[in-house]
């Protein structure tokens, strides 16, 4: 699941997750989660979330392994939070490919940037969340993440979903394009993704 601050990724990763019975992975609730936790991962990631700095990608793979494979074995994943730059997801590619849990389909939500504004100013619960930090954090998403979305169309296959729409429209969208991806029948109450299934 790719998209800026603000475009509904975890919310839409949830709800897809849900539709078709697979695991929602997020990168971030599995840190915040080993830091509450206090496990040794935990303790070794607390002091760059503490400092703001990203987390290195092995400890980040690491972490995901357990999750993915144990998912993946269970019928699917999304994944949602993980990768945000090119360099991550080569080195996912070359893990996933080995343990054959690779990603299959990744989502982009499109969103312009006067509406993730709007949405993080709406949602904002401390000093840091002021329109200068939130304009820098979708800067870094364009310069950071936004060449995953070549990335993707060139390795996988990338769909891509206006998400400034209402909740419900996008998540009907997502379906409709995932069914289509995977030969499905468009109604709702029918959806199963075979075994393996993964999106990120």
């Amino acid at each position: 699941m790719i998209g800026a601050p603000g475009a509904g990724k975890g919310t839409q990763a949830g709800l897809i997750a849900e539709q078709f019975g697979i695991a929602h992975i997020a990168s971030g609730d599995l840190l915040r989660r080993h830091i509450t936790e206090g496990t040794t991962t935990g303790r070794t990631v607390e002091g760059y979330v503490n400092k703001g700095e990203l987390v290195p990608d092995a400890i980040i793979m690491d972490m995901l392994r357990k999750p993915v494979m144990a998912a993946s074995e269970a019928g699917g994943y999304v994944l949602d939070g993980f990768p945000r730059t090119v360099e991550q997801a080569e080195a996912a590619y070359r893990t996933a490919g080995s343990l054959g849990v690779g990603v299959q389909i990744a989502i982009h939500l499109d969103v312009p940037e006067d509406e993730l504004i709007r949405r993080m100013l709406a949602r904002a619960r401390g000093a840091d969340d002021t329109e200068d930090v939130i304009r820098h954090r979708i800067n870094v998403y364009e310069q950071k993440t936004r060449p995953l979305l070549d990335y993707y169309a060139q390795r996988e296959l990338l769909i891509q979903v206006n998400g400034a729409r209402p909740v419900s429209e996008v998540t009907w969208s997502i379906v409709v394009q995932l069914q289509r991806a995977f030969k499905r029948p468009p109604a709702l109450d029918q959806m199963q993704l075979t075994a393996d299934r993964a999106v990120a």
